[in-house]
């Protein structure tokens, strides 16, 4: 199983940028899927989760700036990331948790990181 993420980059204060991870590989379920952001100096934090019923759940500052979502047809889950700060710059991991085969425990699976940059 691998995750892909995609689509960081640099964009100034106030912009967006969104984001993608597909899930591929020997998949029989995937449950919670979600993003999370290590800054420089900081620890991992989770930023949004969504469940395989489209729940979500947000840290509280990124609350009406972002949205998560996902396609289940595509094992993709998306981040929609608007009005940046200079604070969300960090390396943004994918997170999934997959069942390869059926009554298989779900396990943790990470994406390769993507970098944010957000200044001017």
């Amino acid at each position: 199983v691998q995750l892909q993420a995609s689509g960081g980059g640099l964009v100034q204060p106030g912009g967006s940028l969104r984001l993608s991870c597909a899930a591929s590989g020997s998949i029989f379920g995937i449950n919670v899927m979600g993003w999370y952001r290590q800054g420089p100096g900081k620890q991992r934090e989770l930023v949004a989760i969504i469940t395989s019923g489209g729940s979500t759940n947000y840290t509280d500052s990124v609350k009406g700036r972002f949205t998560i979502s996902r396609d289940n047809a595509k094992n993709t889950v998306y981040l929609q990331m608007n009005s940046l700060k200079a604070e969300d710059t960090a390396i943004y991991y994918c997170n999934a948790k997959i069942r390869t085969r059926w009554r298989r425990p779900f396990q943790d699976y990470w994406g390769q990181g993507t970098q944010v940059t957000v200044s001017s």
